[in-house]
């Protein structure tokens, strides 16, 4: 069976109980607290919490995963992968463990045809219930093993949903391990499917058995996950899932690349998958976050492609493969081709400048090393320089050094336990602040947003919050999180800042200075107390309308500057970012190289001034990216979306405020364009009046500065260039006599040098001097008189004495200037034949030249 065939199998087989299709969220997840999605009910987390009722309470779904906690197992079992597809059904509220288990065993045994007999279970420690009913369907006891928390209870690895979980594993036979089930060997006996019992609420905890349980959920849920490439694997009999259709041509180009099969084939093969869905769902290479996991797998890849003796780029045509095998099955891959093609092309060649430069760094460390290279060095060429450890260790290794690994990995344990415990404290307080807004929102609801249609309602504080928690007024000065029944704030989201403006009571006047979103569909407004004493009740909301209207220009014009650039660039120049505000915007899109802002600029003022129309619609998500609305990366949408429309150049889902019109939006000035990391460049623009007083001031400027140099405006640039040029030469001029005046200098202190034992000696003072000038006139010397011979000068500049030693190869000139230096109340400074010294002392200089003399009389002395 397919890859093709196995999902339709299981989709359709849910579809046909009840369960509505919910397409795979991207790798980029909506909760702030994943790095990436590692779960199908990553984006169903909402309704186990209970903060959002779900429209469908039984879902099934195809899911993109990333996982890289185990990375170092891949390539060397056959379990682990950094991507994976998850197959998973959902309950919420709905069915619980009778229906998930009989469901599973009847679609792995009659519709995918494993054989019985080959299926193992394991079950929680005390889960009794589960261990009843698989021996209902007939799994005998002694293929039913019970396991502990680390393994069969279940979280996202963070504070959030868990319950204990069944497993559904297959036994690929003896050539694989031992005997005695999962309890004994995960190997032979392969986790298919795990049944997550979604009931309790996870704590803050050290490891992956060690979270404390809180409490138990709103309701009892189902989260089941089935591995679509070890199921692969099984039904296509084969080892492994690289041997599958799902990565098979992958794997076959790398051993043609090759020329063998080991862990290392495996591995390249593996990552260059994740690498190239996790860019088409918007991961970027870069040192931090999502950005450094997918530059660690193009690392590790292209490290074990070098160690197969493939010195070729290779993640262009790896990925290449990928995209074609699997761009049916996911279109983003297509879609996005030129991309992924961009990004690994820069990235590799970007890691072999690093390569280069991490190896010579090496060297020269290896050098100075006896028995060991420090473990510090290492730490230092894999942090700063992202030089691979394991290099390292080869290279130290082949010059006979040892490099101490444990003291490496205390290091970088050190360096994590650091980062961890910066962010704990500001984790900590945040999930405090969401209970807290989960209570709100389960006691009120979430509030009423009227901001599409007035700036001003009539509304009623439901809660005040200080730092610690609800408080039951606040008094004139203070700042505090208010929550209302209804608001037409817009709250911070899609990267529009969220909206300000004054909340009015009976009692009190309050400056709201923010507003954002606390949960979703729960608005949270930061607000000053003006005058009065605030507290619970009723009040008039109003917005700052103004600067609500220059936002929303704004917004408008992001949308129509995307759109522009997709038009010239190509559609892989997508949003990666923005920041949208009164009067300005911040743009961040996917590029590999500069961009004409003039050009850029023009399409956009002169789309906008024929005056498209801004329309506003509502529609199932499906039926907006059926309709071609573009969906960004990263943002969180409801199966209901608003959808923006821009005349024809622009249609996106977008829950952001917009202008009516296109003129509304103009004009657009383009301040700065500019490279912000591999792949990823960033517009920032001013837009209405904002651009309006730029363009003033522009030509205020020019008008001055044409009035300077007493031109018209535009002859302005030219007259200017001509007195640069003027300048130029009379700069050049100037420097031509400027070393001739010096060459003089030289020349006369040279022909009054002093003959003494071993060589000769000028020590002098020449007035009005820089030190860069005693530099010269001391290097000329030399030219003059030969190397044999030693210089001293000094001069006084703007009330500082400046000091100059200079001599042959041999010459440390610093140590002539150190007794010197402290008698103008300074020090010397420089390394080799030439050295400089100075201070505040200018009266006693040419007391500190006979110094420096007499030293230089005692060096060049010849030995008795």
């Amino acid at each position: 069976m397919r890859s093709t065939d196995i999902r339709s199998t299981f989709l359709d087989f849910f579809q046909q109980r009840d369960h509505r299709v919910v397409p795979s969220s991207p790798l980029i997840p909506s909760d702030p607290t994943l790095l990436l999605t590692n779960a199908g009910m990553n984006q169903f987390k909402p309704y186990f919490l209970g903060e959002t009722k779900p429209d469908h309470s039984r879902a099934v779904s195809v899911q993109k995963c990333a996982r890289t906690s185990d990375i170092e197992n891949v390539g060397r079992t056959t379990r682990h992968s950094t991507f994976f597809e998850m197959l998973g059904n959902f309950s919420f509220g709905d069915y619980f463990k009778a229906e998930a288990i009989s469901w599973a065993w009847e679609l792995l045994t009659r519709h995918y045809n494993l054989d019985p007999g080959r299926l193992w279970v394991t079950v929680y420690l005390d889960d009794d219930e589960s261990v009843q009913l698989w021996k209902r369907l007939g799994v005998p006891s002694e293929r039913i093993q019970r396991l502990g928390m680390a393994d069969n209870y279940w979280s996202m690895g963070v504070p959030g949903p868990c319950g204990p979980s069944s497993e559904i594993h297959y036994d690929r036979g003896p050539s694989f391990g031992r005997e005695g089930g999962p309890a004994v060997d995960g190997e032979r006996y392969q986790e298919l499917w795990n049944l997550v019992f979604m009931q309790n609420l996870r704590g803050e905890g050290p490891g992956k058995d060690g979270y404390p349980i809180l409490g138990e959920l709103p309701a009892r849920n189902i989260d089941t996950g089935l591995g679509l490439g070890r199921l692969a694997a099984i039904l296509q009999d084969v080892d492994t899932e690289c041997e599958t259709d799902l990565l098979a041509p992958t794997f076959r180009l790398v051993r043609e690349m090759a020329g063998r099969d080991d862990t290392s084939t495996r591995i390249v093969t593996e990552h260059a998958r994740s690498i190239a869905f996790l860019i088409a769902d918007g991961v970027l290479p870069s040192r931090d976050g999502r950005g450094y996991v997918l530059r660690r797998l193009m690392r590790r890849a292209i490290r074990h492609a070098r160690k197969l003796g493939m010195d070729d780029l290779v993640l262009t045509p790896l990925t290449s493969t990928v995209i074609k095998n699997q761009g049916t099955a996911w279109p983003e891959l297509s879609h996005h081709a030129d991309l992924i093609r961009q990004v690994v092309t820069a990235e590799e060649e970007g890691f072999e400048r690093t390569l280069r430069q991490g190896s010579q760094l090496l060297e020269s460390a290896i050098k100075k090393a006896t028995t060991n290279l420090p473990a510090q060095t290492a730490f230092v060429l894999h942090d700063t320089y992202g030089f691979p450890i394991d290099l390292t260790i080869d290279a130290a290794r082949s010059a006979g050094l040892t490099v101490d690994e444990n003291e490496f990995a205390e290091l970088l344990e050190k360096q994590r336990l650091q980062a961890r415990h910066t962010s704990r404290g500001h984790k900590n307080n945040e999930i405090a602040r969401q209970d807290t807004y989960r209570r709100i929102t389960a006691e009120h609801g979430p509030t009423d947003f009227v901001g599409y249609s007035t700036t001003t309602t009539e509304t009623t504080i439901l809660t005040l919050l200080g730092p610690d928690g609800p408080i039951p007024t606040a008094g004139e000065g203070t700042e505090v999180e208010v929550i209302l029944s209804r608001t037409p704030f817009y709250a911070e989201s899609g990267g529009q800042v969220g909206d300000t403006g004054t909340l009015r009571t009976s009692d009190a006047t309050l400056q709201v200075l923010d507003t954002r979103l606390g949960l979703d569909g729960l608005h949270v407004h930061t607000a000053r107390v003006l005058d009065g004493e605030a507290r619970t009740g009723d009040g008039e909301a109003i917005v700052d309308a103004d600067r609500r209207a220059a936002t929303a220009r704004s917004h408008s014009a992001t949308h129509v500057l995307h759109a522009m650039l997709r038009r010239l660039l190509g559609d892989h120049a997508t949003q990666r970012g923005s920041r949208v505000e009164p009067g300005r915007l911040r743009f961040d899109f996917a590029h590999f190289s500069p961009v004409d802002t003039a050009v850029v600029q023009t399409l956009v003022n002169d789309y906008l001034l024929d005056d498209p129309d801004v329309r506003v619609w509502e529609a199932t998500r499906t039926e907006a990216e059926e309709a071609g609305a573009l969906t960004l990366f990263g943002e969180k949408y409801g199966d209901t979306v608003r959808v923006v429309d821009i005349g024809d150049a622009s249609r996106e889902l977008c829950g952001g405020t917009h202008v009516g019109h296109g003129t509304q939006a103009g004009p657009v000035h383009i301040v700065s364009e500019s490279s912000i990391g591999t792949g990823l460049r960033r517009i920032e623009a001013l837009t209405g009046a904002d651009a309006l007083r730029h363009y003033d001031h522009q030509r205020d400027l020019l008008t001055e500065l044409a009035a300077l140099l007493h031109v018209s405006p535009d002859e302005a640039p030219h007259r200017l260039r001509q007195r640069l040029e003027t300048l130029a030469e009379t700069q050049r001029h100037l420097e031509t006599l400027r070393r001739t005046q010096l060459d003089a200098h030289a020349t006369r202190l040279a022909s009054r040098a002093e003959q003494v034992p071993g060589g000769w000696l000028v020590a002098d003072t020449v007035p009005h001097m820089t030190a860069a000038d005693l530099r010269t006139i001391a290097t000329t010397i030399l030219t003059h008189r030969g190397p044999d011979g030693i210089v001293i000068l000094g001069t006084e500049s703007d009330g500082k004495a400046a000091l100059v030693a200079a001599g042959g190869p041999h010459v440390q000139a610093r140590d002539l200037l150190t007794t010197a230096a402290r008698e103008v109340g300074g020090g010397a400074g420089g390394k080799g034949p030439i050295a400089n010294a100075g201070g505040r002392a200018p009266e006693n200089l040419p007391k500190a030249i006979i110094t420096a003399a007499t030293a230089a009389r005692a060096l060049l002395a010849p030995s008795p």
